[in-house]
């Protein structure tokens, strides 16, 4: 079942104790995916972890992009495969875009990822992480968006999230018809 390898590979062991909540929502297209991007950004606070999965070209990207659309970021938005994080500092919010598709398990404690979501040493922002199974210890509150593709084109978004205010935020994304349905 999708939560629980979404609870044990990405959120922890601890996190299954806590309710879990999941949406499902159909992405037909690129512009969908990016319509999902731009509610997130709208509606996720500062401080706010994303952790995204999901194949090459799955759309993890093309999300982020409609994330910093909302937020207002007029830089354009890439994979930051090579550089492994980009700041958009210019937006409503700060957009910090890191992908981890290059580094193996163990490389990514390197990064410091924790002074992101700890704002230690960063302004308090959007954090987006691609491909974020591949960190060993995960921040300990998360958003989980897995993409995948679906028979007959497009994708299925699913988002999971542990705490109270998470769910609220998500039952938001997914309440304006864009979303369909919890699983």
């Amino acid at each position: 079942m999708l939560s629980n390898v979404l609870g044990k590979e990405i959120l922890g062991e601890d996190a299954l104790a806590s309710s879990v909540a999941e949406f499902g929502v159909d992405l037909p297209d690129a512009a969908t995916t990016q319509r999902l991007g731009r509610r997130l950004g709208q509606l996720c606070p500062p401080g706010t972890v994303l952790l995204l999965s999901g194949d090459l070209g799955s759309g993890k990207t093309t999300l982020v992009q409609g994330i910093g659309a909302c937020l207002g970021i007029a830089e354009p938005i890439s994979s930051p495969t090579f550089t492994l994080i980009n700041e958009y500092l210019e937006g409503r919010i700060p957009l910090y875009h890191v992908d981890l598709y290059r580094l193996e398990p163990e490389q990514v404690s390197s990064l410091e990822l924790e002074n992101y979501w700890g704002g230690a040493e960063t302004a308090p922002g959007l954090l987006a992480i691609e491909w974020s199974e591949r960190m060993l210890e995960p921040p300990p509150s998360a958003i989980c968006l897995r993409l995948e593709a679906i028979s007959g084109g497009g994708r299925r978004a699913t988002l999971t999230a542990v705490e109270e205010e998470q769910i609220a935020l998500l039952e938001k994304v997914i309440g304006d018809g864009l979303l369909a349905d919890e699983i």
